[in-house]
C-alpha cells in the first residue's frame, strides 16, 4: 500500500476580502466570499491564465460606431492588468482607425507603415522585442502595447495586402502572448478577410442601436456560410453588447442580449459609462460596475482558448 504523499492536500480558499465579510475578517474573522466575490475570483483567474503559444483575437462589426475601438483597447486593459505584459492592440483598419486617437501617444508617431520594411530583420535571429518600441506605442498605466494604423492618410494609402498582414501578425506572434485586433468595417477587403483567417477567436462589439446590433448578427451569419473554420469562429464568438444611449432602457439591452445568445458562445452586456464616450480610454478611470462588466467580457474572451 502506497504512502500517502503530503502535498496532495486541497489548497484552502483565501477568506473574503470585499464586503461585510471582508470587513469582519479584518477584525479577526475568517469568513470565505461570498458568490458575487468567488464569480470575480473566477473571472480575474480566468484573464490571468497564460495559454501555449500566442492568441489572436478580432474585434468585428461591419457597421462603424459600434464599439470596436473601445473593446480592443478596454479587454487589451483588461489582460495586461491581470495577466501581465504580452498584450497587443493591433489597428487593422483601412480607414481612418482610431485606435491611435484613444490611447496614449509614445515617445514618437509610428505606425504599421514603419513597421513593414522591418519585418524581415524582426524576424531574424537578431530581433527583439526590445526593437518594437521603435514601433509600438505603450500604454504605461495599463501595461500594454498599441500598434497604429495612419488616420491622416486617404484608404487607398493604408490598404495593406494579405501577404503584410501576415508578416505583421507573424511580428506579433513572435513578441506577444496575445494579440487583440481592432478591424475596418468593410468585410470584403483582403486586410479583414486575412485578419479573420489568422483570429484564433472572434469578438462581435455592438451597441443597443439596431443597425449595430443587425449588422453584428449578419457578420455571424456570413462567417457561418463562409467555410467551415469561420463557422467555428462565429459559433464561438463572444458578443459584447454596450449601452452606448444613456436613455437606452434595461429591456433596450436585455432584448439586444437575448437575440445574440442563439448565435455565439456567451454575450457580455456593458453598461453606460460617460467615460467611454470621448478622448482616451483608460480602464481604471471607469465606473466600478463598468470596469466589473468589462472584466466579465475579457473572461468571456479568455474560456475560448
Amino acid at each position: 500500500m502506497g504512502r500517502r504523499s503530503f502535498l496532495q492536500e486541497e489548497r484552502r480558499e483565501e477568506p473574503a476580502r470585499q464586503g461585510g465579510r471582508g470587513l469582519l475578517n479584518r477584525v479577526g474573522f475568517s469568513l470565505g466570499p461570498n458568490a458575487r466575490e468567488r464569480a470575480v475570483r473566477d473571472d480575474e483567474h480566468a484573464v490571468s491564465r497564460h495559454w501555449p503559444g500566442p492568441r489572436t483575437v478580432a474585434v468585428v462589426n461591419g457597421k462603424g460606431g459600434a464599439g470596436k475601438t473601445p473593446a480592443t483597447v478596454l479587454l487589451s486593459a483588461v489582460f495586461a492588468q491581470y495577466g501581465g505584459a504580452g498584450v497587443l492592440a493591433w489597428d487593422n483598419n483601412q480607414t481612418r482607425g482610431t485606435l491611435g486617437w484613444r490611447t496614449e501617444t509614445g515617445a514618437h508617431d509610428r505606425t504599421l507603415l514603419e513597421l513593414l520594411p522591418q519585418t524581415q530583420r524582426l524576424l531574424g535571429a537578431q530581433g527583439q522585442s526590445a526593437d518594437l518600441a521603435h514601433f509600438v506605442h505603450h500604454q504605461p498605466q495599463e501595461k500594454y502595447d498599441v500598434l497604429r494604423s495612419k488616420p491622416v492618410r486617404l484608404a487607398h494609402e493604408n490598404r495593406l495586402r494579405p501577404a503584410d498582414v501576415d508578416s505583421i501578425h507573424a511580428i506579433a506572434a513572435k513578441f506577444y502572448r496575445l494579440i487583440i485586433i481592432d478591424s475596418g468595417n468593410d468585410e470584403s477587403d483582403p486586410m479583414w478577410l486575412r485578419m479573420i483567417d489568422l483570429a484564433d477567436q472572434i469578438v462581435v462589439a455592438t451597441t443597443t442601436r439596431d443597425d449595430h446590433a443587425e449588422a453584428g448578427a449578419l457578420l455571424l451569419e456570413a462567417l457561418e456560410d463562409r467555410d467551415e473554420r469561420s463557422a467555428r469562429l462565429a459559433r464561438e464568438s463572444v458578443v459584447i453588447v454596450s449601452q452606448a444611449d444613456p436613455k437606452a432602457s434595461p429591456a433596450e439591452v436585455t432584448d439586444v442580449i437575448a437575440g445574440y445568445q442563439p448565435l455565439a458562445r456567451e454575450v457580455v452586456g456593458i453598461p453606460f459609462d460617460r467615460e467611454m464616450v470621448d478622448g482616451h480610454l483608460r480602464l481604471r478611470a471607469l465606473a466600478a460596475p463598468t470596469q466589473r462588466s468589462w472584466l466579465s467580457a475579457a473572461a468571456a474572451v479568455a474560456r475560448g482558448f
